[in-house]
């Protein structure tokens, strides 16, 4: 029985995993995040301090998530928020990002 529980977990746990990567959305669905301070779609407003991220080179936005998670970079929110993905989410955020024009 206990080995029958096991097997069932690894089989959901791989199902999980393939609907995640199956998503075509979910690199905008983790940006929606960043609107509040970064602009819809990343287009940030003109003079509000705050970084376009549309269109920036995808390993660039990726190594400043990187930092900002690092605490590499100083800010006053960004290394709360980056902490909470993982590597895999930070790469479909910057994928996203990158795309947009």
């Amino acid at each position: 029985m206990k080995l029958s529980h096991i097997a069932a977990a690894f089989c959901l746990a791989g199902m999980a995993a393939s609907a995640v990567a199956a998503d075509p959305h979910l690199g905008r669905n983790l940006a929606a995040t960043c609107a509040n301070c970064h602009g819809t779609n990343g287009k940030a407003v003109p003079g509000s301090g705050m970084d376009a991220l549309a269109g920036m080179e995808k390993e660039k936005l990726l190594q400043k998530l990187k930092d900002f998670k690092s605490g590499a970079k100083p800010a006053t929110i960004m290394h709360q928020i980056s902490k909470g993905y993982t590597d895999e989410q930070m790469d479909l955020i910057a994928a996203y990002y990158a795309a947009q024009k």
